[in-house]
């Protein structure tokens, strides 16, 4: 998994078919997905309870990109090792979900994987300025965490923020929450690399007819490479 810039697609697996996990995941990696994206959550730091590390596990053998695990979980640390032994390539975090990101970030990368931050919307850049050398990826929510298909909130002048501070470390920003191709170009042309994309990927179409999939996908990357 080696470093670039370059816009990638990361659509999370939240607005898929949860009984065709596998052949979803295969059938969005064929239509252009860059990464795919699970969320996790718990019921406690988040709103909502989605799955763990055996769902993870499970579907890891059908995933060919990346496999991009966001934790909206807390506590992290006494997860940490299951997710590894599930195959997560990429673990985020986030620094409000525990007093010790420092951490819980070393523990990640000791674990064998690529440690990410993510940021509420109500947290500032700030919050993670002592932890930049610790991450590969920051995560910027644009909508509070634990649920999909919420209003986008504009975080653009974060992303600025984040861009700056980030300077030429190899680390990536990710943008979670109401992805699309309205959206999205303001947070490319900011900074970030990574969109997470759910309904915007996922909707009208289906493992039996994925080409919606391929659409929308292509949609959202067109809207960006208008600003290039």
């Amino acid at each position: 998994m080696s470093f670039d810039r370059n816009l990638k697609i990361a659509p999370s697996i939240l607005a898929a078919d949860f009984a065709n996990f596998g052949a979803e995941i295969e059938a969005v990696e064929a239509q252009g997905a860059d990464w795919i994206h699970v969320d996790v959550m718990d019921g406690h730091f988040v709103p909502n309870l989605t799955f763990g590390p055996p769902l993870v596990k499970a579907i890891r053998k059908h995933i060919k990109t990346v496999m991009d695990v966001h934790l909206m979980i807390a506590p992290v640390d006494p997860y940490i090792d299951a997710f590894a032994d599930a195959g997560a390539d990429i673990l985020t975090a986030h620094v409000e979900a525990g007093p010790h990101i420092h951490r819980t970030l070393q523990a990640i990368r000791g674990a064998g994987m690529k440690p990410g931050v993510a940021l509420n919307p109500g947290t500032p850049a700030g919050a993670i300025a002592e932890v930049l050398d610790l991450v590969d990826l920051v995560c910027v929510m644009t909508v509070n965490p634990g649920f999909g298909g919420q209003k986008y909130i504009d975080m653009t002048a974060k992303v600025r923020e984040l861009r700056s501070m980030i300077g030429d470390r190899p680390v990536h920003i990710e943008i979670d929450g109401g992805m699309d191709p309205k959206t999205a170009p303001a947070m490319w042309e900011a900074g970030a690399d990574v969109l997470v994309a759910g309904s915007a990927v996922f909707k009208g179409g289906s493992v039996a007819d994925p080409a919606p999939y391929g659409a929308n996908i292509k949609a959202i990357r067109t809207a960006c490479d208008t600003l290039v």
